[in-house]
């Protein structure tokens, strides 16, 4: 495999990787990237997780020129959060560099947005509906852009950004190098792309080529009641006792409700959403990359690209409507080699989107029924998938913590380190203590029902070069 210096990334920017803790490139990284150096229009069609966003910034970055003050590359994202997404990671790549990057979305101040656009740009980062809005005003020029970005294309047209997109197509120069990213390439995106590129490649990257490990990751569907859904999560929360984990919520009003919630009883939790400021969310992230937390309550699109070391566990607290997003929650564990745990809940009225996830995936997953006294009740073994992996039955409560592969899942007891990661004490449900920290772990059993703190995170490994 290539590294990124082999595929035409300049030096300086591989460095610029290497201290983001990126230092081999993605299946659709390795694809692309010289396409686009070599300033061809490509059509790529790559789930998410995959890296997508890397594999068009680099290009970009490397090719704009900081002495002209004007856009020289606009990238279109259909919500303000995946725009806000790809703006933090362009700020890592142009830090210590003379690129100014403008996200322009609304709900934001247009004022603001005019100073900076008047004070020269030279990549634009936005919304159709906001981008539309400023060529409008005539406050913003397009006449020097030589790349355009359409990401998550079949998003944008499914909520219906159509003509919106066109028209800020029309605006730009008609010689220019056109990319479109997309998960799935529907007949409309078909369209939309032959209409808008020349020449174009078309790179697709299948799905057994995806870094999303499926086959590191236990899957479980725990079937619950609306009523019930919340003390169910909790319950799973101290029976499992994830090191760190990723609670998936579908808007941003139950990510913070949820939030809330986990608060009161203790738990070392907070949420990532697209009502967050940007120094919040920044915030947020460190103390969850330095396992200040162990929960992160957070959004789809809030959480897209989010790569950590050492999530041991995904809960879906509401189940993704596509199984794109749903492959996405779980590539958030079971990295680099190691076991991870991925926990749908699923109500009655879920049963039409579970089918469509595992149809998506080839594979029927292990069932689980949440009962009233908090016992996890096995409910249907999984079947072989597509790939001949086959989840055990057993017929018992899954009440011991323990992974299909029969060892301890993210702490064993209460107490216990993940020995084998070289992580000190990882038992879950941390409680905090009356001056703020954790209180110290017990060893009662899970079924006791108690959460124990979890050790100091100083034992964690040291960080190793992760995908992109």
């Amino acid at each position: 495999m290539p590294n990124f210096l082999e595929l035409g990334v300049q030096a300086p920017w591989v460095k610029t990787l290497k201290e983001n803790g990126i230092a081999v490139p993605t299946p659709v990284q390795e694809e692309t990237i010289p396409l686009l150096l070599a300033d061809r229009d490509v059509i790529a069609r790559a789930r998410t997780g995959t890296g997508k966003t890397l594999a068009f910034l680099l290009p970009i970055m490397q090719k704009l020129d900081p002495s002209r003050p004007f856009p020289q590359a606009l990238i279109i994202a259909p919500t303000r959060e995946l725009a806000l997404q790809i703006t933090e990671e362009a700020r890592k790549l142009a830090h210590g560099t003379e690129i100014r990057i403008l996200a322009v979305y609304g709900g934001q101040d247009v004022d603001k947005q005019l100073r900076k656009l008047e004070g020269g740009r030279h990549l634009i980062i936005g919304t159709p509906g906001r981008l539309n809005d400023h060529l409008r005003r005539g406050t913003l020029e397009l006449g020097g852009v030589k790349t355009l970005v359409l990401d998550e294309a079949d998003q944008m047209l499914h909520m219906g950004f159509l003509d919106e997109v066109e028209t800020i197509i029309q605006a730009l120069p008609y010689k220019r190098q056109t990319l479109l990213f997309s998960a799935t390439m529907p007949a409309e995106v078909k369209q939309l792309a032959s209409f808008y590129t020349r020449d174009a490649v078309d790179v697709t990257i299948k799905v057994e080529n995806s870094p999303v490990p499926l086959k590191h990751i236990r899957q479980l569907v725990v079937e619950v009641s609306d009523r019930n859904k919340q003390q169910a999560l909790i319950s799973m929360i101290e029976t499992y006792r994830p090191y760190l984990a990723i609670v998936f919520c579908r808007t941003k009003r139950r990510a913070s409700t949820l939030n809330s919630a986990l608060l009161e009883l203790g738990l070392a939790s907070d949420e990532l959403h697209g009502d967050l400021s940007q120094a919040k969310r920044e915030q947020v992230m460190k103390r969850f990359r330095e396992a200040k937390l162990q929960i992160l309550v957070a959004t789809d699109v809030a959480a897209r690209g989010l790569d950590v070391e050492g999530v041991t566990h995904v809960f879906n607290y509401d189940i993704p409507h596509e199984v794109d997003s749903y492959i996405h929650r779980i590539g958030r564990t079971g990295r680099a080699g190691e076991k991870g745990m991925a926990i749908t809940l699923a109500s009655p009225r879920d049963k039409g989107e579970l089918q469509r996830i595992e149809q998506g995936i080839s594979y029927t997953i292990e069932r689980r029924r949440y009962e009233k006294d908090g016992a996890i009740v096995e409910t249907r073994s999984p079947s072989r998938s597509a790939s001949g992996h086959a989840g055990k039955s057993g017929g018992r409560k899954d009440q011991d913590g323990r992974g299909k592969e029969g060892r301890p899942s993210a702490g064993g007891r209460r107490g216990e380190g993940r020995g084998n990661q070289g992580r000190a004490g990882s038992g879950g449900g941390a409680k905090r203590g009356a001056s703020g920290g954790r209180s110290q772990g017990r060893s009662e059993s899970p079924a006791q029902g108690s959460r124990g703190g979890r050790g100091s995170s100083t034992g964690r490994r040291g960080g190793s070069g992760r995908r992109g």
